[in-house]
């Protein structure tokens, strides 16, 4: 089996602030690329906040959605600015291979909380769902700055998180479910974000 990371790094050590001494004596396993092998947490952070990508997704959790993790590692896969869990604070980390050590997660107790701290910095709402009435995701021009709405495994997008947002957004479905589960819609969404206004990644 392939061992994920690098070993300890030979010495002399290179002379920069952002490299953590224990993980140049011990090695790195991290679940990190490979230009922060042995970076310290912080300096990771910082350099992913000097180009975060303008879109936030939030998805509710009011029956602890086991969905959240993936959400929180795909986020931080396509650099989101932030992740938002509405409803229960607490939520399964496990799904989330420890990204949300790296990505920024704020919680807000309700639907009414999220619209206003939203609207308290011009980001638009954008409810991803399959319901009635929906754009297709695959016509729709998502904002640049936006912040994209899940609802969780089940229920779906929440009254309250339909009426809130701009537009609701479906993503097209061939087969004989009903839905798709809530981190795949996420992660389809995100990556139309992507497609539509980033740029080709740092290698």
């Amino acid at each position: 089996m392939d061992v994920v990371g690098v070993g300890p790094h030979p010495q002399p050590w290179p002379d920069d602030p952002r490299l953590d001494p224990e993980l140049l004596a011990g090695g790195d396993r991290r679940n990190v690329v490979d230009r922060y092998r042995y970076w310290r947490r912080d300096a990771i952070i910082a350099d992913l906040d000097t180009h975060r990508h303008g879109f936030h997704v939030a998805i509710e959790n009011w029956e602890h959605d086991f969905n959240i993790g993936s959400v929180v590692r795909t986020a931080n896969a396509f650099l989101a600015a932030e992740v938002h869990i509405v409803g229960k604070r607490r939520w399964n980390r496990r799904g989330a291979m420890v990204t949300d050590r790296y990505q920024h997660v704020r919680h807000h107790e309700d639907v009414d909380a999220l619209v206003t701290w939203a609207a308290e910095r011009d980001l638009p709402l954008v409810g991803i769902d399959n319901l009635p009435g929906a754009v297709p995701l695959e016509t729709y021009e998502l904002p640049r700055v936006c912040v994209m709405v899940f609802g969780q495994e089940g229920p779906g997008l929440s009254d309250a998180a339909r009426s809130a947002s701009v537009a609701t957004v479906s993503i097209a479905q061939y087969g004989s479910t009903r839905s798709i589960n809530a981190g795949a819609a996420a992660a389809i969404a995100m990556h139309a974000w992507i497609r539509q206004h980033a740029e080709s990644p740092r290698l």
